[in-house]
C-alpha cells in the first residue's frame, strides 16, 4: 500500500482515472457555462413571437424537422454541454405543465447569464449576485399578480377561443383564427368538473387527440367528438346507428396448439366432417357475440376469411386496429374493456357509440366513432381533424394544438390574464428598476440587470417583426412611465391602424397572456440560472467507448 501511495498522483489527478476533465474557477467553470447557456439562448431567442424564424433541424436519424416551437428545438438538438442541458430541461419542464412560455424560459435564463458575466467581469461575487436575482425574483413574484388585466370565472368556447389565441399565433402565424375555436371546442367537450379551480373545470390533455390528413386546405380542419381510425372497415357494412361495440385485443380467427398434431382421415367425409366443426365452432361464436347486441366489432389481431364471412351474415361492422395506443383510445372513448379471449362481451366490457360511418376525406377512408347524444355529460374524447398541404405544416399544426390544450388547462385551473406583447415584462422591468434605487447593498447591480434583462422580450418581439429595437425600448419605456402599464409591442407595423407605424408602440394593447404561465417560465428561468451560477468546478469522467472500439 505504501508503494501505491507514493507512486499516485497528488490531488483530484490521483483520485480519478485516468481521462477524467476538470474545470474550476471562474474562468474556467462559470464563463463557460454561461457561454454555452447564452449561446442556446440566442439560437431560440430569433423563433420568439408570431414573427419569428423557424429552425430546420435535421436529427440523428435525419429526420428533418422545421418549426419554431423552442421545445421541438431543444428537444431535436442533442445538446451535450450540462448547464445548457440545465435550460433544455427547464424547458421541457415548462412544455409539460404550460405548453407556452418555453422560448421565454430558455431567453429569459439565458439573459440572466449574460448580464451576470457583465457583473463577473466588473468584480461582483458570485454570491452577491445570486442574492439580488433572489430578490428580484420575490418582487416578480408580488408584482405580476397585480398586473391582471383580466379574469375568468366562467369559461365559454368564445372566450376561450380568444384567450388561446396568442398562444397559437406565435407556433403559426395566421394559424389562431381556424385553430382557436377548434382547440377551445374540443377541450370544453371533455371537460370534467372540479369545483377547486377557478372555472369549475378540469381538462385533460390526453382526452383530446389530434388526426393529421394531407391535403385541403387549414380550414377544413374539424373536431369530431369521439374517435378517428384512419383506415377502413373490413366488411361490406361501413355504418351504425346506436351500436353496442366488442373490442378484441386479439385476433379473430380459430385458435391453433401450440404443439403439433396428425389427423387421419380415411375418406371424403371425414375431411368434410373435419371443415364443417370449425366452421361450426367459429359460427357459434359469432352467432354468441352477436346474440348480445353488438353491432361493431372492433379487432386488434388479424382476422380470418371465415370468421368474416360469419360477421357479414349476422350484419355486423367489423374493423382492425392493430396498433395498441389507438385500440386504448378507442376504448376509452366508447367505455369499452379489449377482451384477450374471443367471445361474446359482459354489458359492462362492451362500448357504446352514438353514430359509426366511414367517410372519404382527402382521398383517404376514415373510421369516425362519434357520440353525439352524450354530449350533455361530457365526452370521454374528442378529436381534432387536421387538414394542411405538407407534412412540415401538419406537424406544426399539431404541435400548436397542443400547446393550445395545455394553455386551456391553465385557464380552466387559474383564469387570471396579464397583458402581453411583452408590455408585462416592460412593466416588471421598470418596477424592479425602482426596487433597485432603494436596495441599499451590491446586490442592487444584480437587481438592475435582472431588470434589464426583463427589457428582452420586447426587444426581441421589435428585432423579429423588422422594427428599431431601441426605437420601441424608447417608446415603451416612456409610456409604461407615464402609466400606461398595458403598452406593448405592435408586431404589426401599425397595418392594422391600431398604433403608429414609425414608433411600434401598441398603446391600445387588446393582448393577453396566461399569468400562470408568466409564473411558471419565470421561476424555471430563474432557478436553472441560478443553479448553473453555483457551479464553481466542472468534472467529466472519460467517455465510455462505442461498441466496435470507435
Amino acid at each position: 500500500m505504501s508503494s501505491m501511495a507514493l507512486n499516485a498522483a497528488a490531488g483530484l489527478s490521483g483520485m480519478l482515472k485516468d481521462g477524467h476533465q476538470s474545470l474550476e474557477g471562474v474562468d474556467a467553470a462559470t464563463l463557460r457555462n454561461i457561454t454555452a447557456a447564452k449561446e442556446l439562448s440566442r439560437i431560440v431567442s430569433t423563433s420568439l413571437g408570431p414573427n419569428g424564424m423557424n429552425k430546420l433541424v435535421v436529427n440523428h436519424l435525419e429526420k428533418i424537422t422545421v418549426t419554431s416551437d423552442c421545445a421541438t428545438i431543444v428537444k431535436e438538438l442533442e445538446i451535450e454541454h450540462p448547464a445548457a442541458k440545465m435550460l433544455s430541461l427547464a424547458a421541457t419542464m415548462q412544455d409539460d405543465e404550460c405548453g407556452d412560455g418555453t422560448n421565454l424560459t430558455v431567453s429569459f435564463a439565458g439573459g440572466l447569464l449574460h448580464q451576470t458575466e457583465e457583473l463577473l467581469r466588473s468584480g461582483l461575487h458570485t454570491s452577491e449576485i445570486i442574492a439580488g436575482y433572489k430578490k428580484a425574483g420575490q418582487k416578480l413574484s408580488e408584482i405580476l399578480p397585480t398586473l391582471v388585466t383580466k379574469s375568468f370565472t366562467t369559461v365559454d368556447e368564445e372566450s376561450l377561443a380568444e384567450a388561446i389565441r396568442p398562444v397559437l399565433a406565435a407556433k403559426q402565424l395566421d394559424s389562431d383564427t381556424v385553430l382557436a375555436p377548434l382547440v377551445a371546442k374540443a377541450t370544453l367537450a371533455t371537460a370534467s368538473k372540479k369545483p377547486s379551480y377557478s372555472s369549475g373545470l378540469s381538462v385533460n390533455p390526453e382526452q383530446v387527440r389530434v388526426t393529421k390528413i394531407l391535403g385541403g386546405r387549414m380550414d377544413q380542419s374539424q373536431v369530431i367528438h369521439g374517435f378517428v381510425a384512419l383506415r377502413n372497415v373490413e366488411t361490406t357494412l361501413t355504418s351504425a346507428q346506436d351500436a353496442k361495440v366488442t373490442v378484441f385485443a386479439c385476433g379473430i380467427e380459430a385458435s391453433g396448439t401450440e404443439a403439433k398434431g396428425t389427423v387421419l382421415m380415411k375418406n371424403a367425409d371425414d375431411l368434410k366432417g373435419y371443415n364443417k366443426s370449425e366452421e361450426t365452432k367459429m359460427e357459434e361464436i359469432i352467432k354468441s357475440i352477436a346474440d348480445t347486441g353488438t353491432k361493431i366489432i372492433v379487432s386488434g389481431g388479424s382476422i380470418s376469411e371465415m370468421a368474416l364471412h360469419f360477421i357479414e351474415r349476422y350484419n355486423m361492422v367489423c374493423i382492425k386496429i392493430p396498433s395498441k395506443w389507438e385500440l386504448r383510445r378507442l376504448c376509452s372513448a366508447i367505455n369499452a374493456s379489449a377482451l384477450v379471449r374471443l367471445g361474446p362481451a359482459t354489458p359492462d366490457e362492451m362500448g357504446y357509440v352514438d353514430e359509426f360511418s366511414v367517410e372519404e376525406i382527402g382521398a383517404r377512408p376514415v373510421s369516425i366513432f362519434k357520440q353525439t347524444k352524450s354530449l350533455k355529460d361530457g365526452c370521454k374524447l374528442a378529436t381534432i381533424l387536421l387538414r394542411a398541404s405538407t407534412t412540415n405544416v401538419l406537424q406544426d399544426l399539431e404541435r400548436a394544438v397542443d400547446d393550445g390544450v395545455h394553455a386551456c388547462r391553465q385557464l380552466c385551473k387559474d383564469g387570471r390574464l396579464v397583458p402581453g406583447a411583452g408590455a408585462t415584462e416592460m412593466e416588471l422591468a421598470v418596477q424592479i428598476r425602482n426596487y433597485a434605487d432603494s436596495c441599499p447593498g451590491l446586490d442592487q447591480y444584480a437587481i438592475r440587470a435582472f431588470a434589464k434583462t426583463l427589457e428582452f422580450c420586447p426587444k426581441v418581439l421589435a428585432e423579429n417583426a423588422g422594427l428599431s429595437a431601441t426605437h420601441v425600448l424608447a417608446g415603451l419605456s416612456a409610456a409604461h412611465a407615464n402609466g400606461n402599464a398595458t403598452a406593448g409591442v405592435d408586431i404589426e407595423g401599425g397595418l392594422d391602424g391600431t398604433s403608429d407605424n414609425k414608433s411600434g408602440i401598441l398603446t391600445d394593447n387588446t393582448i393577453e397572456d396566461i399569468l400562470i404561465t408568466k409564473e411558471s417560465a419565470f421561476r424555471l428561468a430563474i432557478d436553472a440560472a441560478l443553479t448553473v451560477l453555483k457551479v464553481d468546478q466542472i468534472i467529466m469522467s472519460k467517455p465510455a467507448r462505442a461498441r466496435g472500439g470507435r
